[in-house]
């Protein structure tokens, strides 16, 4: 139908709002401090063909992979009023194991049962679904290492629980209890979202036939934006430390051209799919690449229009399109984050403006897991902040989550509520950024100490290939992960699962962004911004 540009800016911010309001539910409704607190989950809406919509600001590497896992979703039969889809399987639409993706139908008051108007969708990290190590992000051999895998399966069926579902789902998980409740956490938010999308059905029968008005809207000025940066074509390397397994560096290549177009990114050259999880499904490997177009192309609508604009290929079998069953738990929070790194590289050869310096480059993943001093058992999950990448306008920020993941950190308060946790330390990694004219922003030190016996895993990179500088600048420092043990402190690797008894500490020193521009000694190494933050 002919819509104005009006209209059409009326309905993404309308289908934005059924997003927040399905995160809204969520957050409030869930078990997990790691849903709760650290907000590690997103919400989408898409069309009945599958193409997304519009998305909340919630985490870059969930929402730039959903149309994977609708599409399986969509595949796993016709849709029911009341039916709702679980699947978790990275080669079936996931992502990694622990997150779960819920996908329901919305039907109009007049639609007929197998004529959806809407789908809604909701993607969250489960602190654990099993596997070799509390956290369900071990360094597997394999996928069936890393825990249960869900092909879609209904979780709903016309709106009765499948309960045998319910069921595999907390038998796999060492924290049963905390499943059933922030699957319920899910499946109230898609009630949420759908009240929403009803409000305006009603109040505005029509406002989705703009739907197919908007996709090409967005497409439209994607293509001016591309045609306004400057074209060419840079290749970039840059590498993870080791898979854990000590098999290492592992070199990302890519080669990207900018045109009138779109993005186009060929990742050959890559290393070969290796054990160790750091393998990152073809979904992830796209979302990074969607992110860096959405940070491009800032004022674009997010959605299917956008995404058109963008080709992404790597070579089968290589690191960034696995084959089945390679193990892939890392490659969602790490890999992701070093694809970003290479793409804004090769667009710095090419001369987009506006690129910065590379910032930490991690997740800096802790997890643990054991049973407190009452027999309960508890699985913990968090990630950590770092430095950003300074840029031609600024210093890099300080102690944010970088790129991929727009997490926050669980309080203090709630962590030693929860787990037996004690915070010994959590303070700005002074001095970490890279130097130059602007400063990359500097890393955090967070201290934990265990209260009782549990096994750790840390999952983390840039230990030994630094953030890079730009324009001359300098690189962040390299994150370093240490143990202490009756008093003695020793250096981690990068990647490690280990004991720890009560009493034991670790503390996690996170990497600093890289410098932009040449150091000017007339200048302060940080302006009084980057201080405060």
């Amino acid at each position: 139908m002919p819509v104005d540009h009006a209209s059409l800016e009326v309905t993404r911010h309308q289908l934005a709002s059924v997003c927040d309001a399905m995160g809204a539910a969520l957050m409030r409704a869930a078990s997990s401090p790691n849903i709760k607190e650290r907000l590690d989950f997103s919400c989408a809406v898409f069309d009945p063909a599958g193409r997304m919509l519009a998305q909340a600001a919630h985490i870059p590497v969930h929402l730039g992979a959903l149309p994977a896992a609708v599409a399986a979703a969509r595949a796993a039969g016709p849709w029911r009023r009341g039916d709702a889809v679980l699947l978790n399987d990275p080669y079936a639409g996931g992502s990694h194991l622990p997150d779960l993706t819920l996908v329901s139908a919305v039907f109009g008051p007049d639609a007929p049962n197998s004529r959806p108007v809407a789908l809604l969708v909701s993607r969250a990290h489960h602190a654990d679904i099993g596997g070799m190590s509390a956290g369900s992000l071990p360094f597997a051999d394999d996928l069936f290492g890393e825990g249960l895998i869900l092909p879609p399966v209904r979780l709903f069926d016309r709106g009765r629980r499948v309960r045998a579902v319910w069921d595999i789902v907390a038998a796999n998980s060492r924290t049963p209890e905390a499943r059933h409740g922030d699957l319920e956490a899910q499946w109230a938010a898609h009630r949420a979202g759908e009240r929403r999308l009803a409000g305006l059905l009603a109040a505005a029968p029509g406002f989705l036939g703009c739907c197919e008005g908007l996709l090409t809207w967005s497409r439209d000025l994607a293509l001016a934006g591309w045609a306004a940066l400057p074209p060419g074509t840079a290749r970039f390397t840059d590498t993870l430390d080791d898979n854990g397994r000590g098999i290492g560096p592992l070199r990302i290549q890519a080669r990207v051209s900018i045109g009138p177009e779109g993005l186009d990114v060929d990742f050959a050259g890559t290393a070969r799919s290796c054990a160790g999880g750091l393998n990152a499904p073809l979904a992830v490997t796209r979302s990074a690449a969607f992110y860096v177009a959405c940070c491009l192309l800032p004022t674009t609508p997010m959605n299917d229009g956008l995404f058109s604009t963008v080709r992404v290929e790597a070579p089968k079998g290589s690191l960034l399109d696995p084959i089945r069953p390679a193990a892939v738990a890392g490659g969602n929070v790490e890999t992701s984050q070093r694809i970003v790194d290479v793409l804004f590289g090769a667009l710095a050869a090419i001369g987009v403006p506006g690129i910065p310096a590379a910032s930490q480059g991690t997740m800096n993943n802790v997890l643990a897991g054991g049973c407190d001093a009452d027999g309960r058992p508890w699985a913990y999950y968090e990630t950590a902040g770092g430095g950003g990448g300074a840029g031609p306008s600024g210093a890099g920020a300080s102690g944010l989550q970088v790129h991929m993941t727009n997490t926050r950190n669980t309080p203090i308060e709630a962590l030693e509520a929860a787990f037996p946790i004690r915070v010994e330390r959590y303070a700005l990694r002074r001095g970490s950024g890279g130097r130059g004219r602007w400063s990359g922003g500097d890393g955090i030190i967070r201290r934990l100490r265990f209260l009782a016996p549990a096994t750790v895993t840390v999952l983390s990179d840039r230990r030994r290939t630094p953030p890079y500088g730009l324009a001359g600048g300098g690189p962040g420092a390299v994150g370093v992960n240490r143990i202490q043990r009756a008093g003695r402190w020793r250096t981690l690797p990068g990647k490690a699962t280990f004991a720890v008894d009560a009493g034991d500490a670790i503390e996690i020193r996170t990497p600093g962004g890289g410098g932009w521009g040449e150091p000017d000694t007339e200048r302060a190494p940080v302006n009084a911004e980057h201080l405060t933050r």
